[in-house]
């Protein structure tokens, strides 16, 4: 047992399970006569680049790192105009009753959905742009945003037409919401993604709580519908840069170069491991979700690398160089074509279908709880603060509610601060202390500061609301407990994703799908029911808040046992194939 993890009785190495975490030379680091592996020599150390470029000069591995970060800068800024539409209705919950003449249960209704369309949007974009890549959907997303946005701004007095674009905008938003970050395993080696990834993070999710700060001043100057005509024009500046300066990131590379999917210590044309232990082993340090397997070469023969590579459709000369080394660079001209290729031979049906499965595995399940539930909750308040904050005792107006969401941005940052700063160094610590093993269940941990921070959040926030209305608290006390609940949100988000990246690397993609339609989905259901909750109780939001927090309590302590019995579900799940079983593999 290993700091309360069991020990699997079947299996005597469950996949996830390495050594040396700790180890400050981590295994991406070479050593002195390993050859056979590109490396990055720019630092004092050489480094070995994982995954492994080919020799393709359209390989993205081997574009120069300005483009590859002009293509990251692009794709994230639009993202935030994307995601932006979200909440952009929070600040003008009151207004839009008036202008439609409804209850605020139904322009609530407008945000769930935005969110449907995420949600059925997602679901068949990760499964396309495997086939076919990302740039089609990235560009022909950017016009549906432009479209989108243009249309809920023209949409006049017709709720039925508002109502339609919503659910348009989401489905124009779920590419850069799904792709965004995976595209950064496409551009990036792995000791590059680092910081590249907390940027897109950031841009995906921290730019949705800045939005309602400025919605409620646009819309108190120029009126609401310009919140939708900037995002339209916005977008459309951005159309060019999409079309011109972000070519296809999907390569279709041999499988024995993606280093960092490697289930084994060897595959056909990857130079065989050196079994020292400070080689020769998994690095789960993934700041993007993407899984390392560093591989590291034994001095070998050309001819023995050749005939091995030969047997994945590579082919080797006398001195090594792939037959790729030898393809002409595309043009500019070519690189705007929106297809360049299939990138898999998986039927699309299967691609399509392999997430759902998951959701009876008990781990993926468990990420999806601990991701969606606060994600839910935070739309829930989100729906319902300008009940609080626009009526009596304060009287809001448009412009002052939406600086009410200055704490939730706020907490959306320390969320991310503290989630990086202790996931790693939780994980090392907790491997010293187990003598240098690492198990992905280390990452579990990371719900104690997210069950803290959540669960005070959504207690402290249904007590002092109340409070507000009898005067008993001023606006600052109850903000900041919905700044407390953001960041336990942003917390969870990380802690989930980081388990199943380091539990399970082969299905992190169908992992992140499971999640991505659990939270839309459910987030949506809560939009119908938000008001009408609050109105079951006397528009008193303790109780309600209070059942609330409860649920959320019981989730987190579900960690205990996938920390405890964890690794024996690893195993089993590695020995019996639930998506084989149900014909998706």
């Amino acid at each position: 047992m290993g700091l309360g993890v069991l020990e699997d009785k079947v299996m005597s190495h469950v996949p996830g399970t390495t050594q040396y975490f700790d180890d400050p030379e981590r295994p991406q680091y070479a050593a002195d006569g390993v050859t056979g592996l590109k490396m990055d020599t720019s630092g004092p150390v050489p480094i070995i680049l994982v995954p492994q470029p080919s020799d393709d000069p359209n390989d993205p591995l081997n574009w120069p790192l300005w483009k590859r970060d002009l293509i990251t800068f692009i794709l994230s800024m639009v993202a935030i105009f994307g995601t932006a539409l979200g909440p952009i209705l929070a600040a003008n919950t009151v207004t839009l009753s008036f202008w439609y003449g409804l209850e605020f249960g139904r322009v609530a209704e407008l945000t769930g959905y935005y969110l449907l369309g995420v949600g059925v949007a997602g679901f068949f974009c990760v499964p396309t742009s495997r086939i076919w890549g990302k740039r089609h959907q990235f560009v022909l997303a950017t016009v549906l945003l432009v479209v989108t946005s243009a249309w809920g701004g023209a949409s006049g007095t017709s709720y039925t037409c508002m109502l339609w674009a919503r659910i348009f905008q989401g489905v124009a938003t779920a590419p850069f919401e799904a792709l965004v970050n995976a595209a950064m395993g496409d551009l990036y080696f792995v000791h590059q993604r680092g910081k590249r990834m907390a940027f897109t993070n950031l841009a995906v999710f921290g730019g949705a709580f800045f939005t309602p700060i400025l919605v409620g001043k646009i819309t108190h100057t120029i009126n609401w519908w310009w919140t939708f005509y900037l995002v339209a024009i916005f977008c459309a500046v951005s159309l060019p840069a999409v079309v011109f300066f972000c070519p296809e990131t999907a390569y279709r590379r041999d499988a024995s170069l993606n280093t960092d999917m490697l289930d084994h210590d060897n595959a056909a044309g990857a130079p065989k491991q050196s079994h020292s232990p400070n080689l020769s082993n998994e690095d789960p340090e993934k700041s993007n979700g993407a899984a390392t397997a560093n591989a590291q070469a034994e001095p070998g023969t050309a001819a023995e690398n050749g005939e091995a590579s030969a047997a994945n459709g590579v082919h080797r000369t006398a001195n090594g160089k792939s037959d790729l080394a030898n393809r002409p660079k595309v043009t500019f001209v070519q690189s705007l074509a929106l297809f360049n290729g299939r990138k898999t031979d998986d039927a699309f049906w299967k691609l399509l279908l392999r997430p759902l499965p998951l959701f009876l595995q008990p781990a993926f399940l468990w990420a999806c709880l601990i991701q969606g539930l606060l994600i839910g909750w935070t739309v829930f308040i989100g729906v319902i603060l300008a009940q609080f904050l626009l009526g009596p005792p304060l009287w809001w107006d448009e412009v002052r509610t939406g600086y009410a969401y200055t704490g939730a941005f706020i907490g959306a940052l320390i969320g991310f601060i503290i989630a990086g700063a202790l996931a790693d160094w939780s994980a090392r610590f907790m491997t010293k202390l187990n003598g240098g093993v690492y198990e992905p269940e280390f990452r579990i941990v990371l719900v104690i500061p997210q069950m803290i921070l959540g669960c005070a959040g959504l207690y402290g926030w249904g007590i002092t609301v109340d409070g507000l209305l009898k005067r008993e608290y001023g606006y600052a006390v109850p903000l900041t407990f919905f700044a407390l609940e953001v960041a336990g949100m942003v917390i969870g988000a990380v802690a989930s994703s980081l388990y199943i990246v380091d539990a399970y690397r082969d299905l992190a993609i169908e992992g992140f799908t499971c999640m991505i339609i659990f939270k839309n989905m459910f987030s949506f259901g809560l939009t119908f029911k938000a008001y009408d909750w609050l109105i079951q109780n006397n528009t008193k939001a303790r109780p309600l808040f209070n059942a609330l927090g409860t649920v959320q309590l019981v989730v987190c302590l579900l960690s205990i046992p996938l920390y405890i019995y964890g690794k024996r579900l690893r195993s089993l799940h590695h020995r019996y194939d639930l998506l084989g079983f149900f014909g998706v593999r």
